[in-house]
């Protein structure tokens, strides 16, 4: 896709470490996610990618390093500073992780209910609005996760992820368990957002086609570091084994048709 971002990055990580005991999942890792882009971020099944997201949005400890977001320092910021940040991004957690007790409705009102003070009414609004946002109908507010398919699951999840009127989304393999359509259905929808809306995507994903088709550049993630960071045609002319291997196998030359 064509580059419509900046060179400012947004988010800045440095020198992170993180690990239980003797254990490192990440290791004096680097990387920025520049203002406007969809940087898709890849990696073997296990290698952090997950972790590394939970780490910039502060629900795992780091043993050493610095997080910048918007160019506050995560760690030497104060609480307000914090909350105010926090208020700025939204998060897709992988699976969706709606609250199976609340109705779709209650699920897209959480955030809005922690980081502000607005009438029932126009909470009500916000959840319509949101999820017109991804495409799904009204009379879907009043359904309970249970009663909803995979996809829907997502949709809701990206609405609640947008209820404050983020400028970063955080997507943790948002087209996991997704069938083909689906998942490309899904792609075109954060490609429109971030498009309409200014967003700045980070998305850890396994999905060839969102890397073809949504990423502006891709970083991978191995050996507890980021081993590149760049365009699809930067990840196809790597010698590294692990993306000779990513980028040009089997599946891989299906979607990239190589």
């Amino acid at each position: 896709m064509a580059q419509t971002y900046s060179n400012d990055a947004i988010i800045r990580v440095r020198d992170l470490t993180v690990g239980f005991g003797d254990n490192l999942i990440l290791n004096h890792l680097d990387l920025d996610v520049r203002r406007g882009e969809i940087l898709g971020f890849v990696g073997a099944s296990g290698a952090g990618k997950s972790v590394l997201t939970r780490t910039i949005i502060g629900l795992m400890p780091k043993m050493s390093g610095k997080i910048e977001v918007f160019g506050i320092d995560m760690d030497s910021c104060d609480e307000d500073q914090r909350r105010a940040v926090e208020r700025r991004w939204g998060v897709l957690f992988q699976h969706g992780a709606l609250f199976s007790s609340l109705n779709v409705r209650q699920n897209i009102q959480f955030p809005v209910r922690e980081f502000m003070n607005v009438s029932e009414r126009l909470l009500d609004e916000i959840a319509i609005a949101k999820l017109a946002m991804v495409g799904l109908k009204p009379e879907v507010a009043d359904r309970f996760p249970s009663e909803l398919s995979g996809g829907m699951i997502k949709r809701v999840a990206l609405a609640r992820a947008l209820a404050l009127d983020p400028e970063i989304v955080f997507l943790d393999e948002p087209t996991s368990g997704l069938d083909p359509i689906s998942a490309g259905e899904f792609d075109q929808l954060v490609m429109t957002l971030q498009r309409t809306l200014g967003l700045t995507v980070f998305m850890v994903t396994h999905d060839l086609d969102s890397l073809k088709t949504a990423c502006n550049r891709i970083a991978v993630l191995g050996d507890r570091k980021v081993l590149l960071v760049g365009t699809l045609n930067d990840m196809m002319a790597s010698q590294h084994p692990w993306l000779q291997a990513y980028f040009h196998g089997k599946r891989a030359s299906l979607t990239f048709g190589r």
